[in-house]
């Protein structure tokens, strides 16, 4: 069993610690020694920027970037760039984990489209288009009063042009009418990389069954989080939660649209699996649900893969 993971934030903590323990070896949920364990095919690394603390979002995503390469080039033997499919499969067989690099606050472009196509150049292959903060791109789903609307002008740009380029549009934090332009624009897949059920937790942060059959039939997935908040009433992220809201989402969406977007290093602590290393216990309750192997495999690596070769 194969693991593909479509969000973490592990190069902020990387960035946070005084120590600079780095990605070989922390305490954090996800190091190379956990992915291993965790049979990681590829984990992608969200350079996550706060547009309300950052004095030159476009610069303290630079430095995140830059962050992130000189922790691979120190671990190449292990750990090794993928910005596309085809990388992947080398990776691999070289037997190496894929690392993707990704945005998570398309506010970082700064309005500019040249921004974007340079991002592309030095390999970022997914951008989750707000965060917390409206931007030049459109709004987040974090107030009520954001809801309708929906992409500006240049958003509406940014959707072509990573068409175009070959990026991952990252519909998570995206308004509702946000979602819904995306869908209405984008000729091709596109993902939800954390985002869960809203109708199993009512939480703006999660998809409508409407959603869900939308990126379905777009061919995109969305990532399972482990983020208590977005799970269940619960202070910890239970797996019966997590596998409450894959049986919902198979229901509505088909087993082809679920995969895993953990959220490691960005959600709260406390949760039942622990880092990506325990991955398995997630398996284990699937299994013990009556999953199939195969609908297990889909979730766990197929369904991410197959986005990832539609697009990259």
């Amino acid at each position: 069993m194969k693991t593909i993971d479509m969000h973490c934030d592990t190069v902020l903590r990387m960035m946070e610690d005084k120590e600079n323990i780095g990605l070989y070896e922390n305490d954090f949920s996800i190091d190379i020694k956990k992915l291993k364990k965790g049979n990681s095919l590829a984990q992608f690394f969200a350079m996550w920027v706060d547009l309300e603390k950052a004095v030159n979002s476009l610069e303290v995503c630079f430095e995140m970037i830059d962050k992130f390469y000189i922790e691979l080039e120190k671990n190449a033997n292990n750990i090794s760039l993928a910005t596309n499919y085809e990388d992947i499969i080398k990776n691999h067989e070289e037997g190496k984990i894929s690392a993707v690099l990704a945005i998570e606050e398309g506010g970082t472009i700064k309005g500019e489209i040249h921004n974007l196509r340079n991002f592309h150049r030095i390999g970022v292959r997914a951008i989750t288009l707000t965060w917390n903060t409206a931007n030049e791109i459109g709004y987040p789903n974090i107030k009520e009063d954001y809801r309708d609307k929906g992409l500006t002008s240049f958003g509406e740009e940014v959707v072509y042009e990573m068409n175009r380029l070959g990026m991952l549009i990252d519909v998570s934090h995206l308004s509702d009418k946000g979602f819904y332009d995306v869908s209405r624009l984008s000729s091709k897949p596109f993902i939800a990389s954390h985002s869960n059920s809203r109708v199993m937790k009512d939480h703006s942060r999660n998809l409508t069954d409407n959603m869900i059959r939308i990126l379905s039939e777009k061919g995109g997935t969305m990532g399972i989080c482990f983020e208590r908040d977005f799970l269940g009433e619960s202070k910890n992220a239970r797996i019966e939660d997590m596998v409450r809201h894959i049986k919902h989402i198979k229901n509505i969406g088909g087993i082809d649209v679920i995969a895993l977007g953990s959220d490691y290093d960005g959600s709260h602590p406390n949760c039942e699996i622990d880092n990506i290393g325990e991955i398995e216990k997630l398996a284990f309750a699937l299994k013990d649900n009556k999953f199939s192997e195969d609908e297990i495999d889909k979730i766990f690596y197929k369904n991410a893969l197959r986005v990832i070769k539609d697009v990259l």
